[in-house]
């Protein structure tokens, strides 16, 4: 038990909720911090990327010493917490080293500015993190990035042998106990007194990162038969983690905090490009002619087979949005040939039945991915000019655009592994923390704000995310940290201060 001395800010800290206005005075008040029911002498985390630190697309120190377990660690030494060991990069470029080959690049930097866009470009440096360097001797944080919820109980897959094969980790590879141990073994082998478990992300993650390229594998227990890309079934999730949870009951870590999982969609690498981005000044005078060779002749054989509303012509005064490829829908391939040929040719008609069977304009129900914005305007290969400029007059394919179909079965999927993960904490008595709930605050009209400083989801100017649109910068772990840290309190009857978002670091600029 540990008596501080904090002003009235850091007690509106204490019960700071969300919204966009502080009223702080400057009082200044005894506050005894005291853990409560719980015992914080041997903290350990686990989960996955977002346990680990990782931002701007890499695993680098600085990232990592913002790591929310590591934030909440610091308020736990006030109540009579231990260190927090963290596996630590060797540098803060980020990347990694096997056998002298780069399998993971640098961290994300913005280079410049163009028209206001930032230029986002990997740090130019070797790599000197080498995964077969071991590291040994007390740990605390068991993040690993990639991580899904089966893969935390799975044997071997810290063994490096498995890295190039895809079943093993190479960052549990620097630091997993054994060949055949699993992370929740290795991360009972310390002996926790309290725990905080956070996974689940990954299980949907790539399907919808990658546009849906994988395949929903509800109703198939085996995760062994899983793509990378795939949704694992909900099942899955819920039984990995309950086995997680038995396995740390079981070493005598019986209190911990557990969080759902937010919807992907909600985070900016699926917010920040526009399904709509084509404007007229971008398009030009080429207008008149996509409408004229491509968007008409389409839109009158579509109109015909009662699908007219695939394609609009062109406007010439309001934005335009992409051409995008939809597997969902029936695919008219024949039958826009059939009704091509005798204006184009037969082998012009054929052409268009196979780019345009199953074309589209994207609506605002569809995910433009953040890695696109690179790819619209560019051409495609071994198309004929003209007909050859994604997102125009080529339809983006299915790794750059999450469907509305796409994104249903995401949701889907999200919505049973948190109702799930509920179910488990309520069963094993856990602190719960709704990461869901505090997404779609960030998304909201206004954010959230502490001490006049306002956050939102929104990319690189919102604050809390970094470069890679899908992890937090070091203020937006500082925010997850402060609804863990309610969470515990409010289960254990323990009183950590939160800490103050805008001490930590955000998006920086060049």
């Amino acid at each position: 038990m540990k008596k501080i001395i904090i002003s009235t800010f850091a007690i509106s800290a204490l019960l700071f909720t969300t919204g966009c206005q502080d009223d702080f005075d400057t009082d200044v008040q005894d506050i005894v911090v005291t853990k409560g029911d719980a015992d914080f002498s041997n903290y350990i985390s686990i989960g996955n990327s977002l346990t680990s630190g990782y931002r701007d697309n890499a695993l680098y120190i600085d990232g990592q010493n913002e790591s929310y377990p590591n934030i909440i660690a610091g308020q736990m030494r006030l109540a009579g917490g231990g260190n927090f060991v963290q596996p630590l990069m060797a540098d803060n470029n980020g990347g990694l080293v096997l056998l002298g080959n780069t399998i993971q690049a640098t961290k994300l930097y913005i280079k410049s500015f163009t028209n206001g866009s930032p230029d986002i470009v990997n740090v130019t440096a070797t790599p000197t993190t080498d995964v077969l360097t071991k590291i040994t001797g007390p740990l605390n944080n068991f993040g690993v990035p990639g991580a899904k919820s089966y893969h935390l109980v799975a044997p071997g897959y810290g063994n490096a042998a498995g890295i190039l094969l895809g079943t093993a980790n190479p960052y549990y590879v620097r630091f997993s106990t054994s060949t055949t141990s699993t992370v929740i073994d290795d991360a009972v082998l310390k002996h926790p007194t309290f725990f905080s478990y956070w996974i689940g992300n990954n299980d949907v993650l790539s399907y919808a990162t990658s546009g849906g390229s994988g395949i929903n594998q509800a109703g198939n227990l085996n995760a062994a038969t899983y793509g990378a890309n795939d949704i694992s079934d909900p099942n899955v999730v819920a039984g990995a983690i309950k086995a997680g949870l038995d396995k740390l009951k079981a070493g005598g870590a019986s209190k911990g905090v557990i969080a759902n999982i937010p919807y992907v969609t909600s985070i900016p690498f699926f917010t920040t490009v526009p399904y709509n981005p084509l404007t007229p000044a971008l398009l030009g005078s080429n207008i008149t002619a996509l409408n004229t060779n491509i968007y008409g002749p389409l839109k009158q054989v579509l109109s015909g087979l009662g699908a007219g509303d695939r394609l609009n012509l062109l406007s010439a005064t309001n934005t335009n949005p992409v051409l995008i490829k939809d597997a969902s829908l029936t695919d008219y391939n024949d039958a826009i040939r059939t009704a091509l040929t005798p204006a184009l040719g037969l082998a012009a008609a054929t052409l268009y039945g196979q780019l345009y069977g199953q074309a589209r304009q994207a609506t605002a129900e569809d995910y433009v991915l953040l890695t696109t914005k690179s790819v619209i305007g560019t051409t495609a290969t071994g198309v004929p000019t003209g007909l050859n400029v994604y997102g125009i007059s080529y339809p983006l394919q299915n790794q750059h655009v999450l469907t509305k179909t796409e994104t249903a079965t995401v949701k889907t999927a999200v919505d049973a592994y948190n109702t799930a993960i509920k179910g488990l904490a309520d069963s094993y008595g856990l602190a719960f923390v709704d990461a869901n709930k505090k997404m779609v605050e960030l998304n909201g009209q206004s954010g959230i704000s502490w001490d006049g400083v306002k956050y939102s989801a929104k990319f690189v100017t919102g604050g809390t995310f970094s470069l890679d649109g899908v992890h937090l910068t070091g203020r937006g772990y500082a925010i997850v940290a402060n609804e863990f840290i309610k969470a515990i309190n409010t289960k254990y009857k323990s009183t950590l201060p939160q800490v103050d978002p805008n001490k930590y670091s955000g998006v920086k600029f060049p």
